[in-house]
């Protein structure tokens, strides 16, 4: 049976669900638990320091999404809608350039909306921040290679 829970036991769920698919790849990544703002998650590797945003959710659409900016960061979306307690999440793995990508085309759509430097949008009605549905970030579900990619030393060649 779905269950709903509330938005904080949401959020901690999803960090948690976040942490735990990036350590089974061989990631170690350490929570900011509290309300660090824009970083939930912090990977550091000897080859590189990344952020990790992590938004989740239990209906149609990430509200208000603030987005990301920088070239080490990256935005985890995380979808329990329609999910049994047992059942594993959607995730949706989202780098600067596909943030990008989300903004512009919402620019092309409401020419009238603002971007800030740190890709924030804003409405004409004072609205802040992108709502997404999972069908506007389909090309970046399951897309843990984004992140392994920056993190991950290569492998020597034998």
């Amino acid at each position: 049976m779905e269950m709903k829970v509330s938005k904080e036991t949401l959020s901690l769920a999803g960090e948690f669900a976040v942490a735990s698919e990036l350590c089974r790849r061989g990631v170690y990544c350490q929570l900011t638990l509290g309300n660090r703002k824009r970083t939930d998650l912090l990977i550091e590797t000897d080859r590189q320091l990344a952020r990790v945003q992590v938004k989740s959710k239990q209906t149609a659409e990430w509200p208000q999404v603030a987005g990301i900016y920088r070239s080490n960061e990256f935005l985890v979306f995380v979808d329990f809608q329609g999910k049994d307690e047992g059942d594993r999440p959607d995730f949706y793995i989202a780098s600067l350039k596909d943030w990008v990508a989300l903004v512009t085309a919402e620019q092309h759509r409401y020419p009238e909306i603002t971007v800030d430097a740190q890709h924030r949008i804003t409405y004409s009605d004072g609205w802040s921040g992108l709502n997404v549905k999972p069908s506007m970030i389909t090309r970046c579900r399951d897309r843990w290679d984004k992140i392994l990619k920056k993190v991950v030393s290569p492998r020597p060649k034998a």
